[in-house]
């Protein structure tokens, strides 16, 4: 039935396509000066120049202009866009947590620039600085929908000063036209800036947009137009080589994990839309660690990818299917394997390419292949692991996007099951989204082979969603099939047919403290196919959540659950423990608060309280974290998950701990030390990772690292390791 209806609105929906008011413009001079860099708009230049201004405000209000208005100059070379703006403020308290690049922009002082070079309302390079000329980029995408297409992962070399005066300050900005994409001949590109003023409390837009929309959404973008047509693509091939040197120990195996890597990437420019990267023998031991999570589910939790190999346009891999059930690809599969014993190891890579970018305006092709190591003595064959992804732009922000993913391996080898030796999948992606954002949603639709599958080999889905100022609703549902599989994905389970629709009313007082407050109700229901149909999930989610205009947050949530165990299942996750039995059903209802506090402070927090039935016994959970920010130099933070599970007897009890403080130095804007630990009572893990970093030039690092885990109970060691890597940004 799911499966009729998804064809049935792909091919049938009827809906209008909204127009946004008449996009503002300027004009970004050309001239044949090169300007210096220094926080001082002292050039003639700048003085002929036109401005992007009259910011409008967003927040606390988005029905006037800004009280603190922001002025934006550009000009270009060619080689180069130069950005000067004067940004008005009422002093110089300006809040600045960190001199560290790639700062979180919510909560300080800052401004950002996006540029949307393809015109495509789809996808941006973002570009920011705060007062004290940190910089940070980002790449956004699937229209600025949402966080999980807003990637600052993504680096790229160029030049940027700021300088504080009496009531305002300057940001000097010189961005090499190869740090874009772009098609040649371009005479205009969509642009937007918003900015966050600490002192006034306010949000502000060069394009003015409503508050029900997220403030970097792409839908809302005036015209940048140029002078003189952009030229041909110039980008140099730049080399990152890497030295990597480990003393280490696995003590809980007995094992000397002291090695000496070395290899690098290649990225090279293909014409003014595509990146091709190439990698060698590449470090994926990333000098950074995960955040430990607490899970009391049945299922696995994915972690974001932090590879740089993998940025570059990772929406067109990787925003296919549901990130909550079915994702045909997920790039962290790559680089770890399922040893003999079951258990996750690293699994080297030999080497591979990626292709990705812009063929013209509508088109987008990606392709990536990597070869993984074998490794016989933990059973783990070399695999070839391939994707490809087209996507063609559809009306004004839309796109349909197809994928094939293959993992396979070409080996003989007596260890692997022939239905293990490939795995495939095909799938098909319609991604909607109106010209001012008012609609959007998704249908798809994948398959997957493999040796001797059966038949329930699809997965699909669709998610449309209405969005205004007052009323918010969504029909959403999707099915897994019970044989669908995805060697490089990630499938959260399987055999799943699920609604999962909501509908949110929002309220804007025009007096009083409140910003907006509105209520949410969302029922997800879930049946099982193979067990005919039979509805063994149902979750009602029912809530009230606030914004205050002096930043705070505030959310009350009830939760009313039914979970029907298939398997036997422990929610404490203790080694050895009484599994709850399966084949039974348990009802259970727990209620949650939330609260935020205004994150301009020099302390601030959040804590969320709950409590209440957890299968056949109750659960109390609080989770929260706090910072204190003495900036600019150093930013105390820690975090905190305490659940208590209490079961009757011969069920686990258990209080599950993750505690995770964390330093963050920055002595200047090149050299940062930050050390984070995490204890965590569930994984029986207590970890120490800090992390010396020099950034001796654009793109380039020095790391220093020590790593140090241990038993909880014991204090035994389990792995300790001191890690020297080296690596180089080299453009020819």
């Amino acid at each position: 039935m799911l499966r009729k209806l998804f064809v049935f609105v792909t091919i049938l929906l009827p809906i209008a396509l909204f127009s946004q008011s008449d996009p503002k413009t300027f004009t970004v001079k050309f001239i044949n000066d090169v300007i210096k860099v220094d926080g001082v708009l002292d050039e003639s230049a700048w003085e002929t120049s036109e401005s992007a201004n009259n910011f409008h405000q967003y927040f606390p209000s988005d029905t006037t202009l800004a009280g603190q208005q922001t002025d934006i100059k550009m000009v270009y070379n060619s080689t180069t866009l130069y950005v000067g703006i004067r940004l008005d403020t009422e002093g110089d308290d300006y809040v600045i947590p960190s001199l560290k690049r790639d700062y979180r922009a919510g909560g300080n002082d800052n401004i950002s620039l996006m540029f949307d070079t393809f015109n495509d309302g789809t996808n941006a390079f973002l570009f920011g600085m705060n007062p004290y000329g940190v910089r940070r980029e980002a790449l956004i995408s699937n229209g600025g929908s949402g966080p999980s297409g807003f990637t600052t992962s993504w680096d790229v070399k160029w030049q940027g000063e700021a300088k504080v005066f009496d009531g305002y300050y300057i940001c000097e900005i010189a961005i090499p036209l190869t740090s874009f994409k772009f098609k040649q001949g371009e005479t205009k590109w969509r642009f937007n800036s918003y900015r966050f003023d600490m002192q006034t409390n306010e949000t502000s837009t060069w394009m003015k947009i409503p508050q029900n929309q997220l403030v970097y959404s792409l839908a809302f973008m005036g015209d940048m137009v140029f002078e003189k047509p952009l030229g041909k693509s110039r980008t140099p091939m730049a080399l990152i080589p890497y030295v990597n040197g480990i003393v280490g120990k696995d003590y809980d195996n007995n094992e000397d994990l002291s090695k000496f890597d070395f290899g690098g990437d290649a990225k090279i420019s293909i014409g003014n839309g595509m990146n091709l990267d190439v990698t060698l023998n590449p470090d994926f031991s990333n000098v950074e660690v995960d955040n430990l999570i607490t899970n009391v589910s049945r299922f696995e939790v994915s972690l974001p990818e932090k590879r740089q190999f993998f940025i570059d346009n990772s929406d067109l891999f990787g925003s296919f299917g549901n990130e909550r059930d079915s994702n045909p690809f997920f790039s962290r599969r790559i680089g770890i394997a399922q040893n003999a014993d079951d258990e996750t190891i690293e699994n080297g890579i030999v080497g591979g390419i990626r292709l990705s970018g812009k063929l013209n305006k509508n088109w987008r092709l990606g392709l990536l292949n990597l070869q993984t190591e074998e490794d016989k003595e933990n059973e783990i064959p070399s695999n070839n692991n391939t994707v490809f992804a087209l996507q063609k732009k559809m009306f004004s922000r839309s796109n349909l996007s197809f994928i094939f993913v293959n993992r396979q391996s070409f080996g003989d080898y007596d260890f692997l099951e022939e239905t293990d030796r490939y795995n495939r999948v095909v799938g098909m992606d319609y991604n909607l989204a109106s010209v001012n954002n008012t609609w959007t949603g998704k249908f798809f639709y994948h398959k997957s082979f493999a040796h001797d599958i059966e038949d329930r080999d699809a997965s699909g889905g669709l998610d449309l969603r209405y969005n205004s100022r007052f009323l918010n609703f969504g029909v959403r549902g999707n099915f897994v099939g019970n044989d669908f599989r995805s060697d490089l994905g990630y499938v959260r389970r399987q055999d799943i047919v699920a609604a999962r629709p909501f509908v949110e009313f929002n309220f804007w007082p025009q007096k009083g403290k409140l910003n907006s407050h509105g209520f949410r109700f969302s029922p997800n229901v879930i049946w099982r196919p193979t067990l005919d149909y039979m509805n063994t999930d149902y979750a009602i989610f029912s809530s009230w959540q606030a914004k205050f205009k002096s930043q705070e947050e505030i959310a009350v949530r009830l939760f009313n659950r039914y979970t029907y165990l298939t398997e036997t299942f422990d929610p404490t996750g203790t080694d050895g423990g009484t599994e709850l039995p399966a084949n039974v059903g348990y009802y259970y209802t727990s209620y949650e608060m939330g609260f935020q506090s205004d994150r301009r402070r020099v302390f601030s927090y959040s804590v969320q309280p709950g409590y209440g039935d957890f299968y056949n016994g109750t659960r109390f959970v609080l989770e929260g974290d706090m910072s204190l920010r003495l900036q600019p130099t150093m930013l105390l933070s820690l975090g905190l998950n305490y659940n208590s599970i209490k079961l009757p007897q011969p069920y686990e009890s258990e209080d599950l701990w993750l505690v995770s403080p964390k330093i963050d130095i920055t002595f200047n804007k090149s050299v940062f030390w930050s050390t984070l630990i995490q204890y965590s009572n569930q994984l029986d893990n207590l970890g120490f990772n800090s992390r010396l970093q020099w950034r001796f030039a654009p793109l380039s690092d020095l790391f220093l690292v020590y790593n140090d885990n241990y038993f909880v109970n014991s204090f035994v060691p389990r792995n300790r390791s001191i890690n020297l890597k080296f690596t180089y940004w080299l453009n020819i």
